[in-house]
């Protein structure tokens, strides 16, 4: 019995709740005294557990003119009851969790502590906190995207209907994609190659909504900037797993104008999709 006290009390019963429970199975239309010598409890401890189990609808109380007796309902009714609470609460605590977050992330650091940080962020391994970071930046740009991609790209409904809001209310996303060997892309968490003339598909779906779009034959970082005040870079190397990749989030507003410099000049030696199907 002690095994199903300690599996009770994991579901939230105290140590005596969980032997009166116990001792409820013993029998039918039981007194408190007799559901106390079942449950090895002293019975003036039984009296508000068993009001508390009637209030909960775990068992019944029946009044027989001399004495009250218990008798537990259908167990399966009591699981129930359980699981509904469990729920319950776990929601209560994710609702109360992300409003005191929500509440609290804003007084993380003061302005003056900011001033003395140095605004660099580094994100190691492929993983979904990565790709979150980087839908953030997405959604809260202004003005100007300026994508550089090399060889892999993630695609997803809500990254392109983001992007083509984005220049609906006057945004500007300029791509640079590296078309220079096996070029990979990610739809629903899973990588698969494409043949050129699919990439090429895809890139003129993205130009259909407004994004300015170049190809280079030749390598290019991989980074993005966002309004000329954020890069987002990924450090890539094939000769590590992807789980040890890394990715540097850099909010410094003289570094994005430089590297808005190095996107201009490939921009300028790199390809339209028109000039690249002539070739």
């Amino acid at each position: 019995m002690d095994d199903f006290v300690i599996r009770l009390k994991t579901l939230g019963f105290t140590d005596y709740e969980a032997k009166i429970f116990l001792g409820l199975f013993q029998g039918h239309q039981m007194s408190a005294s007799e559901i106390a010598d079942s449950a090895g409890v002293r019975r003036t401890d039984v009296y508000p557990i068993l009001k508390s189990f009637v209030e909960k609808g775990y068992c019944n109380e029946i009044d027989t003119n001399t004495i009250l007796k218990y008798e537990l309902i259908d167990p399966d009714v009591i699981l129930d009851k359980i699981l509904l609470n469990i729920q319950n609460e776990k929601e209560k605590q994710i609702k109360n969790f992300n409003e005191t977050f929500k509440n609290l992330k804003p007084h993380f650091r003061s302005k003056s502590e900011e001033s003395k940080t140095s605004h660099i962020e580094l994100i190691r391994g492929y993983n979904q906190h990565r790709e979150a970071k980087f839908f953030e930046l997405l959604k809260n740009a202004k003005k100007e995207i300026l994508f550089m991609i090399r060889l892999e790209m993630y695609i997803s409904e809500e990254v392109d209907e983001t992007a083509a809001a984005f220049i609906r209310n006057g945004g500007v996303i300029k791509s640079i994609y590296e078309v220079n060997g096996t070029f990979k892309v990610r739809r629903n968490d899973k990588w698969t190659e494409v043949l050129t003339s699919e990439v090429i598909e895809i890139f003129k779906k993205f130009q259909n909504y407004g994004e300015q779009v170049r190809l280079s034959k030749k390598k290019i970082p991989n980074f993005t900037i966002f309004d000329r005040e954020v890069v987002f870079m990924n450090i890539t190397d094939k000769t590590v797993p992807r789980y040890n990749e890394a990715d540097i989030i850099v909010k410094n507003r003289d570094y994005a104008e430089s590297m808005a410099e190095v996107f201009s000049n490939v921009w300028e030696r790199s390809l339209t999709l028109e000039d690249y199907k002539k070739k």
